[in-house]
């Protein structure tokens, strides 16, 4: 549990600061390129775990972080579309 755990903060604080960088140089970022900010944010994040040792398996992070970066972007967007 606790290594599920520890994803999820990785994954947040990635996110958080390249969305920063992204708010930073760039006013507004269209929609169709958030998809490809989540894979970084994924592949980032999994290199974090690999390189950290939370995870010993790099396909298994990549793959880990890219389906809760995706999964993560997919329930914003129902979420964006229940509110229209």
């Amino acid at each position: 549990m606790r290594m599920e755990i520890t994803y999820v903060v990785i994954i947040a604080i990635v996110a958080y600061v390249l969305g920063a960088i992204t708010k930073i140089f760039i006013d507004a970022v269209p929609n169709k390129y958030i998809p490809i900010q989540n894979v970084v944010v994924g592949i980032v994040s999994a290199l974090i775990c690999y390189f950290t040792g939370i995870e010993t398996n790099l396909l298994q992070a990549i793959v880990l972080c890219l389906v809760a970066t995706m999964g993560a972007g997919g329930i914003a967007d129902l979420i964006n579309i229940k509110n229209k």
